[in-house]
């Protein structure tokens, strides 16, 4: 794997021993590994220009990842791997990493950026890292960027655990948390402290075909007669006709946000949904749902059914377009039919309030004895444990920055 290695200093290419880390306080700690996906392209589409969406600066990017580092190191990670880019986020992170606070940063990981031998600036970029960061044995991976990004990793994770961050624009699958908070629960997977089988949650996926394209969205799959992919975002809902959900929750946004208000499903459920849009002919009902930042529509309903784990639909429109997660991806015609069927095999994803649940449940992050909890009707005791190098001491907060 193309890489070079950093604690705190550039290093030679190659596996050199870790150097000046406490001892994690789980077992194997220092083997594990954790890999960072910072998508630089994520929140930087059209939709900017015509739907009044946020920009997420590659700068808070770069700070995202070493909070991620920070948090992993403090817990015992031994390795972090971080994509590589031209757009200065991981160089950003280099930087950072020689200039940081050895005081506030007393436990930090070896650094290792995964350098791509040529970098495209599309999603065959997070693809690739991905794999790589899987074949260099991660633990877990987190991804920064939209459903796009995530997207273009599901593919080749195999059984490897995902933290996904939401840095795009309708983001459906990755969520907005702390990067500190998220990349705790990632270190406690890592590590072993909190087990696959609790911490994570298996994706369904919708897979789409025609002819012989493929591909697989993680939220929802819309069939437009629009005949060409143009800028693939879509906002008009004119030209819409059947829309297919994994999971469709009703604070989401993007067309998920349109079954949800029908048929809410939530991601845990053992099934999906189906709708069948009226485009610009008459409707049975009107359903107005924020389908994209800034824009709320009224969408002509004319169906709407559950859809099972591993039924397959065949599309009933001759030609158009089908988007995957929000963006057309796929033309098609008569000679070339889509298909789409749900399935239950999509990626691992870590479930970060079970996992932090789980760590206060546990006294995961506690050191010495925890105090026994006050009796009915008595004020609660303040826990006073010893605080070891390897976590947060509460008198370091004035310094923190």
């Amino acid at each position: 794997m193309g890489a070079y290695r950093t604690n705190g200093q550039p290093a030679q290419s190659g596996w050199p021993a870790s150097g000046g880390r406490s001892e994690p306080g789980w077992p194997g700690a220092a083997e594990a590994t954790i890999g960072i996906i910072a998508n630089p392209m994520s929140g930087r589409d059209i939709r900017r220009l015509v739907a009044r969406a946020s920009v997420f600066p590659n700068a808070e990017k770069t700070n995202m990842v070493l909070r991620l580092v920070a948090a992993a190191g403090v817990l015992g990670v031994g390795r972090v791997l971080v994509s590589t880019d031209s757009f200065g986020i991981s160089a950003g992170v280099l930087r950072a990493s020689q200039r940081r606070d050895a005081e506030r940063d007393r436990v930090w990981p070896e650094l290792e950026f995964v350098v791509l031998d040529v970098l495209t600036g599309t999603a065959d970029d997070t693809r690739e890292t991905a794999l790589r960061m899987r074949s260099a044995g991660a633990n877990v991976i987190v991804l920064l960027g939209g459903d796009g990004t995530i997207r273009a990793a599901a593919p080749v994770l195999g059984d490897t655990p995902i933290v996904p961050l939401s840095t795009g624009t309708n983001n459906a699958f990755p969520q907005m948390w702390e990067a500190t908070v998220a990349g705790s629960a990632a270190a406690l997977v890592a590590v072993g402290a909190v087990g696959l089988a609790e911490a994570t949650n298996r994706a369904k996926v919708l897979e789409v075909e025609s002819g012989s394209r493929r591909e697989l969205a993680l939220v929802d799959v819309c069939i437009s007669t629009i005949a060409h992919v143009g800028a693939r975002a879509l906002w008009h809902v004119d030209s819409l006709r059947e829309l297919y959900c994994a999971f469709a929750e009703p604070h989401a946004i993007g067309l998920s946000s349109v079954a949800a208000m029908l048929h809410p499903t939530p991601r845990s459920h053992p099934g999906g949904v189906a709708v069948r849009l009226a485009g610009d002919g008459p409707a049975r009902c009107w359903v107005t749902a924020p389908i994209a930042p800034g824009v709320l529509a009224r969408v002509g309903i004319l169906e709407v059914a559950p859809l099972a784990i591993g039924e397959r639909r065949l599309s009933t429109v001759p030609t158009g377009t089908v988007a995957v997660d929000g963006e057309r991806e796929i033309e098609f015609s008569p000679d070339r039919p889509v298909s789409v069927t749900l399935s239950g095999s999509g990626p691992l994803v870590v479930d970060i309030p079970k996992v932090m649940r789980a760590a206060a449940d546990r006294d995961l992050l506690i050191s010495g004895q925890a105090p026994a909890e006050a009796a009915s009707g008595e004020q609660p005791r303040q826990r006073q444990v010893d605080t070891p190098a390897s976590t947060y001491n509460p008198d370091d907060a004035p310094a923190r920055r």
